[in-house]
């Protein structure tokens, strides 16, 4: 092992050297170009995320809203139907007393 090395064989051990550099460089670029497309995605889901939650939210009130317009609706058919209901009974009496001569 004490012998020194040749000139050629120098060349040839700087020359592998090298080329195990270029490819790490190579593989290194592209580990940070994939570390960079994940940050990016990252930050796009947590914008989604975001904007799921909003519309989570606007859902809800869409909910509500709707929820108190039905029963608004609801509510005036309840009270039309019982205006049918009084009139109706309002005339079978006045029909009633009529006939009974009152």
């Amino acid at each position: 092992m004490d012998q020194p090395i040749t000139r050629a064989e120098h060349e040839e051990f700087r020359r592998r050297l090298e080329e195990e550099n270029s490819r790490q460089d190579r593989r290194i670029a592209l580990l940070e170009e994939s570390v960079s497309k994940m940050g990016a995605l990252s930050t796009s889901v947590e914008k989604l995320a975001l904007s799921m939650e909003s519309m989570v939210k606007e859902q809800e009130k869409q909910g509500k809203r709707l929820e108190t317009l039905e029963d608004r609706d609801g509510e005036m058919w309840r009270k039309a139907v019982g205006y049918v209901v009084t009139a109706v009974i309002g005339v079978f009496l006045g029909y009633v007393f009529t006939q009974l001569g009152f």
